[in-house]
């Protein structure tokens, strides 16, 4: 299993930062390997990427959600990771957004990838593409702030 960690601060408030991370179907704007996400309920994403030249469709769940503070995730089909992205008041401007994030290599170009820190690599430039875009926006695209409980 591949681990990796990235934080990074952002220069907006934490409500901003942690609105726009809900916005899952704008994943595609910051996150250059993917293709679409679509949202299919309140728990329920489909993804679609690309990983070394190879498309990758898996689905995924949330598996707990809490305004301004943290987003956690599972693959329900395909792909297996599973990740989290919590969200840190700094002060009224600025929020440290620091995503978790695990994933089983499959195949031959994912089984290197993990051995020459590509997702580690992969993460950080998503979350410094995420500053800019959120930076540059200076507010979020949408919003929602529904609660998802942590199950068992």
């Amino acid at each position: 299993m591949t681990t990796a960690e990235k934080s990074v601060d952002v220069n907006v408030p934490i409500s901003t930062a942690y609105n726009q991370w809900t916005q899952f179907e704008d994943f595609p704007e910051f996150m250059a390997d993917v293709e679409s996400v679509t949202q299919v309920d309140d728990r329920h994403l489909h993804w679609v990427v690309e990983v070394g030249g190879m498309e990758r469709v898996f689905d995924a769940e949330i598996t707990e959600q809490h305004p301004e503070e943290r987003i956690a995730w599972r693959s329900t089909g395909g792909t297996d990771q599973s990740g989290v992205v919590t969200f840190h008041k700094i002060d009224d401007t600025t929020t440290r957004v620091t995503l978790q994030m695990e994933m089983e290599p499959s195949g031959a170009v994912e089984t290197v990838g993990e051995k020459t820190g590509m997702v580690s690599r992969v993460v950080e430039r998503d979350m410094k593409n995420f500053k800019e875009f959120i930076e540059s926006r200076g507010t979020e695209t949408g919003a929602w702030r529904g609660e998802v409980p942590r199950e068992g």
